[in-house]
């Protein structure tokens, strides 16, 4: 066989150089043409990286925020869930996650935030159809309010609190209740309101214990009305009737003592604050006239009087024991 050979001179070499080289450009140019081509097809195709859609990427993003929530991992999830809100506002899953973040800082003990989120959805979604989980968390939220993760195992007397945010809390429960009686969430708000009913008249009782303490009569008596007459058929309302015996007594006013006694011997006759014979127990040292030389010397110093404190929740108190639980929306 015969194989035929071209061979370039240096002339001839020199005259194709320039044809090469206009070929070498033109590919190039298309290349590139077409690389950013495909690029501007995928942008305007509404395509992420990789060639994964938008609604890709946000449905990612929601999983990955219920594999959070599923497995308490709720720092992290906050921010899986905040991402989600901020990149997809008006997104398939932005109610939703909405309600999820709510959830999430509830349960990551940021409660401030998670009444701030469920006002916000209150405030934008007023026609949702889990619009009454926003009010539900909004209550159990100021419920917890000021409570941290210790308390779980170092429980505390929520009934020596402030009454601030049971007072709130209460309110909130009453709005879900007032507008949506049927909700899911209103029988666990209905026990949780019973709760906070019991808190706050339990509070009004320790108040009128330390007023006792500072020989402030006129108002332990007025806190003991204040329960009998606002807080009927809560567990407090037996010390409620036993502060205002016990007040009225200091004060000198018999009848009105009296006429408490009657109502608390009829109505709670194994009141601890009486005997068997029906008589009131009146606190040692809290008459007057009944102070000890020692306790006179030395200017109560030593042998001091005791108090009257009232405290028979033991007795009467069947409390409904919260446990923090909150249901995650569906």
């Amino acid at each position: 066989m015969i194989q035929n050979t071209v061979k370039l001179t240096p002339a001839g070499l020199a005259r194709a150089l320039p044809k090469y080289l206009t070929v070498i450009a033109v590919c190039i140019s298309l290349s590139g043409c077409a690389l950013f081509g495909d690029k501007d097809k995928e942008e305007g195709s509404g395509k992420g990286p990789g060639g994964m859609g938008a609604d890709a990427n946000e449905k990612m993003l929601y999983d990955g925020a219920q594999r959070q929530l599923r497995g308490s991992q709720w720092d992290a999830a906050v921010q899986t869930l905040q991402a989600l809100e901020e990149h997809f506002p008006f997104g398939n899953y932005a109610e939703q996650a909405q309600l999820e973040l709510i959830y999430a800082y509830y349960k990551n003990y940021e409660t401030e935030a998670a009444i701030a989120a469920a006002d916000r959805f209150i405030r934008l979604h007023p026609q949702h159809r889990q619009v009454d989980y926003a009010y539900y968390m909004r209550g159990l939220a100021t419920f917890t309010e000021g409570r941290g993760a210790l308390e779980a195992f170092l429980p505390t007397d929520m009934t020596q609190r402030d009454p601030g945010m049971a007072r709130e809390s209460f309110s909130h429960f009453a709005q879900l209740l007032a507008r949506y009686p049927n909700s899911i969430y209103a029988p666990d708000a209905r026990k949780r309101m019973i709760y906070l009913r019991n808190v706050l008249a339990r509070y009004e009782i320790h108040v009128a214990n330390y007023y006792f303490k500072r020989g402030a009569y006129v108002a332990a008596a007025a806190r003991g009305r204040y329960v009998v007459e606002n807080f009927q058929k809560t567990p407090a309302v037996p010390d409620g009737l036993a502060v205002m015996v016990q007040a009225y007594k200091l004060l000198g006013k018999e009848e009105l003592a009296e006429d408490s006694l009657q109502v608390l011997r009829e109505n709670f006759p194994d009141h601890p604050a009486l005997r068997q014979d029906g008589s009131f127990r009146y606190a040692d040292g809290s008459q007057k006239g009944q102070r000890s030389w020692v306790s006179k010397l030395t200017f109560g110093l030593f042998d001091k009087p005791v108090s009257p404190s009232f405290d028979s929740r033991e007795l009467y108190n069947s409390v409904y024991k919260e446990d923090g639980a909150a249901p995650q929306p569906n």
